[in-house]
């Protein structure tokens, strides 16, 4: 049962990363209906700032508590990657939106892979150290055991979905938003700024993104390079997964792999009777692509994927 609990506890952390990212996809395709495959790596831009911040930071001798020094790094990274998402729908994908899909399709994956190169440039092909400015302690919890970060991964990824839902379902800016995923000529025509409208959708996609890096990162206490790249992937599967262009269904699904995937990272062993173990745990996100694909096409809680693909 302790077991059980373990990984319920493991796969709801999991999931509120997912979530995060996976708004970005789903908000993305729900308004101009591109996957943006480049999204993976604005989270591993927000990881890999922050660390390089955290370590600047340390090495310039500043003595603050350890959640300040990482509120200030996030300031800065956090903008960086809202800047960087604003300049890749500006430059690469508004020339394209009158194109084939297929045509912002290939430049997303192509940004993906410059950006993921770029990093390697910067940072190097090795894994980075997330410093130790907060102090992880473990909190048992009936049996399992869960720490304060892991805590405050869950809390802060709870709060900042129940902002979107604000944003989106209470504010001008929302309904702005609404509008324009219904019918970009007609809200164009009622005064609405489409390309405004567009760019703040990646902006606040990549603000979620960017945390989200840093709660993997901080969570794992590394990051690299390449780790945009599964990630987003998984993030992807999970808002598929709840009804790509759904935001409610992102959240939902994001929550629902992370579970899915801790638990079959828990039990994989038993059940191939030892033939995978553990580490084959990625696999599950992509065979929950695959079946809601064949099965459900739409997802738990989206609209039809075929009549925006």
């Amino acid at each position: 049962m302790e077991i059980l609990l373990q990984q319920i506890l493991n796969g709801l952390v999991l999931g509120s990363v997912y979530a995060l990212v996976a708004l970005g996809y789903t908000m993305v395709y729900g308004i101009i209906g591109l996957i943006n495959f480049a999204h993976g790596e604005v989270v591993m831009v927000g990881a890999m700032i922050t660390i390089t911040m955290l370590s600047l930071f340390q090495s310039m001798g500043i003595e603050l508590p350890g959640v300040v020094v990482l509120l200030m790094a996030m300031m800065i990274s956090v903008p960086a990657c809202m800047l960087l998402a604003y300049f890749m729908e500006k430059t690469a994908y508004r020339p394209l939106r009158k194109a084939p899909k297929l045509a912002p399709l290939i430049t997303a994956i192509g940004i993906s892979i410059i950006l993921q190169n770029l990093a390697m440039m910067i940072w190097g092909r090795g894994f980075k150290s997330f410093p130790s400015v907060i102090d992880v302690e473990p909190i048992d919890f009936m049996g399992a055991t869960v720490t304060n970060l892991q805590i405050a991964i869950m809390v802060v990824a709870v709060l900042m979905m129940l902002g979107l839902w604000f944003l989106v379902e209470k504010t001008k800016l929302g309904k702005a938003m609404r509008a324009t995923a219904v019918n970009q000529e007609v809200a164009g025509l009622m005064g609405i700024s489409i390309n405004h409208i567009i760019s703040m959708t990646f902006v606040i996609g990549a603000a979620l993104a960017a945390v989200a890096g840093v709660m993997r990162a901080a969570n794992y206490g590394q990051a690299d390079a390449y780790m945009g790249a599964i990630l987003g992937l998984k993030a992807f599967s999970a808002a598929v997964l709840g009804g790509i262009g759904n935001i409610f269904g992102a959240m939902a699904g994001g929550i629902l792999l992370g579970v899915i995937e801790s638990l079959a990272a828990g039990y994989i062993g038993d059940l191939t009777g030892g033939f995978l173990g553990s580490h084959y745990q990625d696999i599950f996100a992509f065979i929950v692509l695959i079946l809601v694909l064949v099965f459900r096409p739409s997802g738990l809680l989206g609209e039809r994927v075929a009549e925006r693909a």
